[in-house]
């Protein structure tokens, strides 16, 4: 199967052969079709498989063939995504495939300025991405108007629920048309997708390519059991045998992410940080830097679990683990992109014995023990992943009733 087969617009066709795409991934063979025929879409799939072409392509499809202009405030379609760097990726993505018409794509998300993007919306656009938050922030101005909107996409609707845009997305949606098309994507389907689902897409087709919460195949993973004070020497010590390599950093915190990225720099590494507390200027440039090879590491939050889409990305250290299982696989999804493959290595502390066990269930399979000493198994490995040699000793747990019996005697020879 090919793009063209699937009926899209020949123009369509020509500027994705002329970028070299010609053959469709799994998810977009089963969505685009039904994105043709206007049916609304459930899409399940994890992040690296193409799924912004999955729904894109339709969607451009659709609004080329109307070719009225949008009214003042208004968007004919609206794609919602949970992080500014997920909003660019898309911004970024559409303008490559509807490179030379007549389109016109609007971005508005926190962390810039807010009269700069009322006035961009004042003429109306044929296609707005926005963050929850802030496009909140514009209909509170009266700044953009919802009633026009013929499609929308919800992408990472998983991710927007834990980052607390349940309330966001219910309040959007009686402003939305109700006859519209919806696609919703998510890597994972926690509960209250369900009823997410039920509140925004009317009877949709189920598209699913792998099992919500699985590792990409190509991905070889392995953890080091060591303490939390140890975790930056060892970090530089597996830093310094890949020299030069394209390595990403997850920390669980803010303050976490800015005091590794300069102890790192201090050592003499080329690295950068990016997390809530960076303008979105910085953030955009510690991208750039990595993405062009000016930097070779980039240390992290959650916030760029499932905004980066850098080729090449050999290593995605987990510092820290994550406090939601699912978002291990969101963060190892950031190597192994596009048929390549990549090594994921997790550091779990005998604080994070609980949340490795938490991923373990998601994966539905043990990660690889690099080295250290297991907190729950207390098996030891030797650094290069050999196998865990058996305890010596067993552990035994006291007899309640062996207790009893010794209280007995005692009291019998009493």
């Amino acid at each position: 199967m090919n793009f063209e087969s699937m009926g899209l617009k020949p123009r369509l066709v020509k500027i994705l052969t002329d970028q070299g795409l010609t053959t469709p991934t799994p998810i977009q063979q089963q969505a685009i079709p039904h994105g043709l025929n206007g049916k609304d879409v459930l899409g399940l799939a994890q992040t690296g498989t193409g799924k912004t072409a999955a729904f894109a392509l339709p969607l451009l499809d659709a609004i080329m063939s109307i070719g009225a202009a949008p009214a003042p405030q208004t968007a004919t379609g609206l794609i919602l995504a949970p992080t500014r760097e997920l909003a660019k990726q898309i911004c970024d993505n559409i303008a490559n495939y509807s490179k030379g018409s007549h389109l016109k794509v609007v971005m508005i998300v926190g962390g810039k300025a807010i009269n700069p993007q009322v006035e961009k919306m004042r003429r109306g656009v044929d296609i707005l991405v926005a963050t929850p938050g802030r496009l909140i922030d514009l209909l509170d101005r009266n700044a953009v108007r919802l009633d026009q909107t013929q499609f929308l996409v919800l992408d990472e609707a998983d991710q927007m629920l834990d980052m607390g845009f349940i309330h966001a997305l219910r309040r959007i949606a009686p402003l939305l048309r109700k006859d519209r098309q919806t696609m919703m994507f998510s890597a994972t389907m926690p509960k209250l997708m369900a009823e997410l689902s039920k509140q925004f897409l009317k009877d949709p087709v189920r598209v699913e390519v792998s099992r919500p919460g699985s590792a990409v195949e190509k991905i070889t993973q392995s953890v080091h059991f060591v303490a939390q004070t140890e975790k930056t020497s060892l970090l530089i010590e597996l830093l310094n045998e890949h020299p030069g390599v394209r390595s990403l950093v997850f920390c669980r915190t803010k303050h976490g992410s800015e005091r590794l990225m300069k102890k790192l720099c201090a050592t003499g590494f080329s690295a950068a940080s990016i997390h809530g507390n960076k303008s979105q200027g910085q953030r955009d440039r510690a991208i750039r830097e990595f993405k062009s090879g000016e930097i070779d590491i980039l240390v992290a939050t959650d916030v760029a679990a499932r905004g980066i889409d850098i080729p090449d990305v050999k290593y995605v250290y987990n510092y820290d683990l994550p406090n939601v299982a699912e978002n291990y696989v969101h963060r190892i999804g950031r190597t192994a992109r596009a048929g390549t493959s990549g090594r994921a290595v997790a550091f779990c502390s005998s604080d994070e014995a609980d949340a490795l066990r938490d991923i373990e269930k998601v994966l539905k399979s043990k990660i690889e023990v690099a080295s250290g000493k297991s907190w729950d198994e207390g098996r030891r490995v030797e650094p290069g992943g050999k196998k865990p040699a058996q305890n010596a000793k067993r552990k035994t747990s006291p007899n309640p009733k062996g207790r009893r019996r010794r209280n007995n005697s005692r009291k019998a020879a009493a």
